[in-house]
């Protein structure tokens, strides 16, 4: 059975909201109780995308809070809370506890509760005498936002400038590295898979991969471990292989322009959690879900924006007629005349009549929707000119570069400052080699636009930095990494990656490629590189070659933060294979083109980079 990280994660929620008791096969307890819910923001981001009001209803949850927000007692009521494991929320919890707000206490931390918190809970819990009250302590390995069956990501804001920042100490690299390490355990806790790991050498995807492999090795040698498959498998294709990437294996796809439904939806409306607000039509803002309970965005998500507005007119006329035909079939609009003789074929085409409507109703709600955020999404990129930033920075990255009329035509063209800059940067990206005069009419033009140009130095200098590797001699080659090691910590990656970046003539992102290099498992010279690590097998056997694929099921893990391009890509590729495979795609972080370039600023500023605009005069 394929992995299905939505289905697994909103079964254990709904057990958890049932107080941790079985539920039968309609996700309920036998028994209902009814209780009071409290979470943290972190958890409130959790459940958001997987369970609505009407889903709390149903599990007996009469209320519901922020833990840090003052709440009144409900002193017969147990309560059901979903918090991170720390210091605050324990301290929150004490003072819960020691109110007697609530009957009793049924405590659910998102991660496994680390020891020191867990005694300062018993202590402070024992000191106010409230210790009978808390019922139970259960740690739910669910830190991650899932948004769609095969999509989730970590939260775990910045973690790109966090990886990259030439000032960051080894310690603090660890604990970030820990951090995502802790989330995709519980990732794979929620499947309960261990997967083979493969990573390519070097930077921060090793050192999630290695820990990660640790983290997982030490868990299976304790007596009660999450993971429940058996441990001797001979061959690897009932385990999935989870890839680990670094942002910086393809900086690109973070940084363009993309012409398909959800990537636009989420670039210019900012779709966050699978809702978005946009303008109504009669004015005030709307509030709009786009996950699989929408059978339009279902079917059409990975569209290119001119196909999706094609698919809204047909799905338009589709519902006029079949309105029609229901008048046509209750209104004697048919040119025959009632005669009474009839009855029961009239009553017949009422009653149907009356039990399509619901159906049609649903479907123009729908039809509305789509309409109104295509509306609004064809109005920015009319202004922006978002097709054609689209379609040059995909040529540019084909062909290795641009005509330079053609881009100061764009530098110069419709657009907002953060259009221009990103186009700029892909423009970097894409050159093969570096020319100094162009990039410096580049960088005039920027300023011309009053664009904070500190991202594009960063990019820039890496790209600098790549140019010396590639010419230097392999003597001096080694001091050039040594000291660009010390100066931008582990943004190095960024620099060895180099054209390995370009798409290839189908457009195909150089992520999907080698992830289904890794699915196969054939000898191939772009992964036979890539460290593999094996939690259940000892060390010394790590590389065996059963473990090489070819593999059903694929988790690929961005770190420093994904986005919708790469997911879309990712989903293209499950539909064109035969026989049909299964990829989830994770990341530390989803982000926007704009949110993305922003932590490349960040970066550039924290490396002493010029670049922000000066401020016209006031008038």
């Amino acid at each position: 059975m394929a992995l299905n990280l939505r289905q697994r994660q909103t079964e254990c929620i709904a057990r958890m909201l049932n107080l941790n008791q079985p539920v039968n096969a309609t996700g309920m307890a036998n028994e209902e109780v009814y209780k009071m819910l409290i979470y943290d923001k972190y958890c409130q981001n959790i459940l958001s995308p997987l369970i609505h009001v009407k889903d709390l209803r149903k599990h007996g949850v009469t209320l519901f809070f922020l833990i840090d927000k003052d709440r009144k007692p409900v002193p017969d009521v147990p309560a059901v809370y979903f918090v991170q494991p720390t210091h605050a929320n324990i301290q929150r919890i004490i003072a819960d506890t020691s109110s007697l707000l609530y009957d009793s206490f049924h405590l659910n931390f998102s991660s496994c509760i680390p020891r020191p918190l867990l005694e300062d809970l018993a202590s402070g819990a024992v000191n106010s005498d409230s210790i009978h009250r808390i019922s139970k302590v259960h740690d739910q390995y669910l830190e991650f936002v899932t948004l769609e069956d095969n999509l989730f990501s970590l939260a775990q804001k910045s973690s790109y400038v966090q990886l990259n920042d030439p000032s960051a100490g080894d310690r603090e690299i660890e604990e970030i590295i820990e951090k995502i390490v802790g989330g995709l355990f519980c990732v794979l806790a929620t499947l309960a898979v261990v997967p083979i790991i493969r990573c390519p050498r070097g930077g921060p995807a090793e050192m999630v991969a290695s820990a990660l492999d640790q983290r997982l090795r030490d868990h299976l040698l304790s007596k009660n471990n999450l993971f429940t498959e058996g441990g001797n498998f001979v061959s690897s294709f009932q385990r999935p292989i989870l890839c680990l990437f670094d942002r910086n294996f393809e900086l690109s796809v973070g940084i363009q322009h993309d012409f398909r439904y959800q990537p636009l939806v989420h670039d210019v409306l900012g779709l966050r959690l699978n809702r978005l607000n946009v303008p109504g039509e009669k004015g005030g803002m709307k509030s709009y879900e786009l996950d699989s309970s929408d059978p339009f965005w279902a079917a059409n998500w990975s569209l290119a924006f001119p196909e999706v507005a094609g698919e809204i007119e047909s799905q338009l006329s589709k519902y006029k007629k079949d309105v029609d035909e229901v008048n046509r079939r209750t209104g004697g609009t048919d040119g025959t005349e009632f005669d009474g003789t009839d009855v029961i074929g009239n009553t017949k085409h009422l009653m149907s009549a009356v039990n399509s409507l619901p159906e049609l109703t649903a479907r123009k709600q729908v039809i509305d929707k789509h309409t109104n955020i295509a509306t609004v999404l064809l109005g920015e990129i009319k202004e922006r000119s978002l097709d054609a930033f689209a379609n040059k920075e995909y040529d540019m990255m084909a062909r290795g570069g641009i005509d330079q009329k053609e881009l100061m035509g764009a530098l110069r063209g419709k657009g907002t400052k953060m259009d221009k800059l990103r186009f700029a940067i892909m423009y970097l990206i894409s050159s093969e080699s570096i020319n100094q005069g162009e990039v410096e009419l580049v960088e005039a033009a920027l300023r011309e636009s009053e664009v904070d140009t500190r991202a594009f130095q960063y990019v820039k200098k890496i790209k600098s930095l790549n140019v010396s590797l590639a010419s230097a001699n392999s003597a001096s080659r080694s001091n050039i990494v040594d000291w660009a090691e010390k100066l931008y910590g582990q943004s190095i990656s960024a620099v060895t990656a180099g054209v390995k970046n370009l798409l290839s003539s189908d457009r195909q992102l150089a992520l999907t490629r080698t992830v289904e290099a890794l699915m196969e498992g054939k000898p191939n010279p772009e992964v036979d590189s890539y460290l593999m690590f094996d939690p259940r097998a000892p060390k010394s056997s790590s590389g065996s070659s059963h473990l090489k694929g070819p593999f059903k099921e694929a988790i690929v893990f961005m770190v420093g933060g994904g986005n919708y391009v790469e997911y879309g890509s990712l989903q293209e590729l499950v539909q064109r294979q035969q026989p049909m495979r299964h990829v989830i795609y994770g990341t530390t972080e989803i982000l926007t083109g704009e949110e993305f370039v922003e932590q490349l600023a960040l970066l550039g500023q924290k490396m002493g980079l010029g670049g922000a605009p000066v401020a016209a005069p006031t008038q």
